[in-house]
């Protein structure tokens, strides 16, 4: 009998070496254990759907005759850089007797190897592993509860049909909208897709939150006061009984605030309540891939392509840190007892980390270590090993320090603080206030400099005043006096435009703005077992993708820190239905994905429904048309519309005649030529009379009118009139 273990990346495969105990040869592409089983591994997906073009030649031709279009059943071809590996794979299984299904336990980890033994008709029996953890120990016990594959069937038929449903409404939706769009003078791809719409959709709604923000006034009476000796400030409490409030509670009349400052201001003041909270703030977790995108962006303005890029190599290339597309930020409880090893190795990589390191405590279990909470993967932690520091890039130095620091930080104590809550009687108005102060510092120690980390920051509630003053020795019935009180005019601001940090933040919890209660249920459901996600949309490993496509489209552009949406991309958004602009479809299907997973539903039925509604969505669009206002650049030179591409080094415009010999072209910003008017060159042929320099055909102040003045202007300040492109020398003036 012959075991091969088909690992979904070749770590699980090292992983799975280990674990089993058992000499074993490293070969081309697989192992070969001393019993004669073999492990071998993907590199992730190996196969792709075929496009339509691979069906038929035909739809190379985007046209409306060919759509909708749809393949059932649907099929797949190699990857280009997996069909070496994959063939490998379909050797190998010749010789096995049985497989062990080693994929990601989830269904796209399910979905990968699934499809690999479809390929090759695979009719062996295959058994199911499911490791979320490379620790040896952790490996051990999943291959000890190792069930059979066709268990989890339902997994791989709904991830198929996410991956199909995927294609068919984008290669659809997309020829069907750019089509129209072509036929209004369009020359570029109107993209849709499922998870791309939507955050299309996010951008262009906050924009215009932002834009149509309509100011409201509101106030606050900030009270000065004096009690056993201590000064601090406290704020008006407003009473809905006998105050004019706004919808949100708060003093709507600048007459009305200023009246309460004079009837407070000068007056004795009490202590009417006064409570001390002793409160514990636990670390912040280790990261998974988006925390540390965002974080990144914030931090360093790292795009999440290059954050990803990154954590690539210092996973692959210099093996320093562990799986970098989790979403997940948990730990297993075996990985415990590796601190002090870890703990050691980034003493090692990173030798400024000496002080925080010798008071790290590798007995402390944090929260972090949590079995239940693991899911596929776990957090991104450095491992054991050590390298050269000096190799790494200085963005590679940095995200390991950022990675290194979250894993240190589950070594400290909790931060520990005291919250005192006061409440002070002025006649017959009451104000309020907080104070925090630190009785340990705890893990807060290692992010002493980290503003704007929201997860390090001690949370508030509530409407008092926050003082920094320590309150602890005031107490209940404590007598003073309110110095002073004034009336503080405020206005309301618009949400902030989207910054990368926290666009990748909100995709975690789009489920907030779905309208329909059950939809926002469901996408709320389908993360309940996930730390930091809420009804999100898109993965760790495609989310950077799309928005990096996006902004490829020219949907988004960068608006210094802010990303904002071009003009066609608020034209695409105002041309979709609502469904496709808001998270509502992902939430449809993953209820659907469901009844697969439970077999009360097949992968085609599910394609099938959802080929209804793209077929006539695509008949309304040919239909109905979309309506675009095309702006429209004409070329300088030629006349001809300039059109945006991208270059090896990003964004720019080029002249569409440019098979007619036109080779103009203008950088871009924020999705716009930047028409700089050429330099006039001087002539080769015509000279200055008065210092011999040559001259240059100017435009002048009037519309199609030129002169010709002097190259060595200002210094000589002679000018000619223009005479049929040449310069009028009996008209000399200066």
């Amino acid at each position: 009998m012959s075991r091969l273990y088909i690992a979904e990346k070749p770590d699980v495969a090292r992983a799975l070496r280990e674990a089993l105990e058992l000499p074993a040869e490293r070969l081309d592409g697989y192992f070969k254990c001393s019993n004669g089983d073999m492990i071998t591994w993907c590199y992730g997906h190996m196969l792709q759907l075929m496009d339509p073009e691979d069906y038929d030649p035909k739809y190379q031709q985007w046209s409306f005759e060919h759509l909708p279009i749809v393949h059932i059943p649907w099929r797949k071809k190699p990857l280009p850089d997996s069909a070496a590996q994959l063939q490998l794979i379909g050797k190998l299984l010749q010789q096995a007797t049985e497989v062990v299904h080693a994929g990601d336990p989830d269904d796209e980890g399910q979905l990968l190897v699934d499809e690999v033994l479809e390929y090759f008709s695979c009719r062996l029996p295959v058994k199911r592993v499911l490791i979320n953890d490379n620790n040896a120990s952790v490996v051990r016990k999943a291959l000890a509860r190792m069930r059979d594959n066709t268990e989890y069937r339902g997994l791989s038929q709904s991830a198929e049909a996410r991956s199909v449903s995927d294609q068919l409404y984008g290669y659809n939706l997309t020829r069907a909208y750019t089509l129209k769009a072509r036929e209004q003078g369009f020359n570029g791809v109107l993209s849709v897709g499922r998870v791309q719409t939507p955050m299309l959709g996010l951008v262009v709604r906050r924009d215009r939150e932002n834009q149509n923000h309509v100011k409201q006034y509101y106030y606050q009476v900030q009270g000065n006061f004096e009690v056993s000796g201590q000064v601090f400030s406290a704020r008006y409490q407003p009473q809905p009984d006998t105050d004019a409030l706004d919808d949100k509670g708060r003093l709507a009349r600048q007459d009305e605030a200023e009246a309460i400052a004079r009837e407070c201001s000068g007056q004795s003041a009490k202590i009417l309540a006064a409570k001390i909270s002793h409160k514990t703030q636990a670390p912040p977790l280790p990261y998974n891939l988006l925390k540390l995108q965002a974080d990144c962006a914030r931090k360093f303005g790292l795009k999440p392509d290059q954050v990803k890029d990154i954590t690539q190599a210092l996973r692959e290339k210099y093996k320093l840190i562990t799986y970098n597309r989790s979403d997940c930020q948990y730990l297993n409880d075996e990985h415990h007892a590796e601190a002090p090893v870890i703990l050691a190795a980034i003493g090692q990589n990173a030798p400024l980390f000496a002080r925080v390191l010798a008071k790290a405590d590798p007995a402390i279990k944090s929260r972090a270590f949590n079995n239940e909470k693991v899911s596929a993967h776990h957090g991104i932690i450095p491992t054991r090993a050590t390298a050269d520091f000096s190799r790494l890039t200085e963005d590679e130095q940095r995200i390991y320090l950022l990675i290194a620091r979250s894993y240190i930080a589950q070594f400290y104590p909790v931060h520990e603080f005291d919250q005192t809550d006061l409440t002070i009687q002025v006649g017959r108005r009451q104000f309020g206030c907080r104070s925090h102060s630190t009785t340990a510092a705890g893990w807060q120690v290692l992010y002493k400099n980290d503003q704007g980390n929201t997860e390090t920051q001690q949370v508030e509630e509530g409407a008092e005043a926050i003082s920094e003053i320590d309150l602890r020795n005031l107490h209940q019935g404590d007598t003073g006096c309110c110095r002073t009180a004034e009336a503080v005019g405020l206005e309301t601001k618009p949400k902030p435009l989207y910054t990368v940090d926290t666009l990748l933040n909100d995709l975690t919890r789009v489920a907030k703005y779905i309208q329909n209660d059950q939809l926002r249920k469901i996408l709320i459901e389908k993360d309940k077992e996930k730390e930091g996600e809420h009804g999100g949309i898109g993965t760790p490993a495609t989310r950077d993708e799309i928005l990096r496509n996006l902004f490829d489209r020219g949907y988004l552009v960068e608006k210094g820190k802010h990303i904002v949406s071009s003009e066609i991309g608020r034209q695409l958004y105002d041309a979709l239905p609502d469904q496709a602009k808001y998270p509502d479809m992902t939430a449809l299907w993953h209820q659907q994905q469901q009844y697969i997973v439970k077999g009360e539903l097949d992968a085609e039925r599910f394609v099938r429904n959802l080929m209804e509604y793209i077929g006539g969505e695509v008949a309304r669009v040919q239909q109905d048309g979309i309506q675009l206002e095309i702006k429209k650049y004409p070329c300088p030179n030629c006349g001809k519309p300039l059109r945006r591409m991208k270059g090896g080094k990003g964004f720019f415009w080029g002249c569409t005649g440019y098979k007619d010999g036109c080779k103009t072209s203008f950088s871009d910003k924020a999705g716009r030529p930047v028409l700089v008017p050429k330099k006039p060159e001087p002539s080769s042929k015509y000279e200055c009379t008065a210092c011999g320099s040559k001259l240059i055909r100017r435009a002048g102040k009037r519309k199609g009118t030129h002169f010709w003045g002097c190259s060595s202007y200002p210094d000589c300040k002679q000018y000619y009139p223009d005479l049929n492109g040449k310069p009028d020398y009996s008209q000399t003036k200066g």
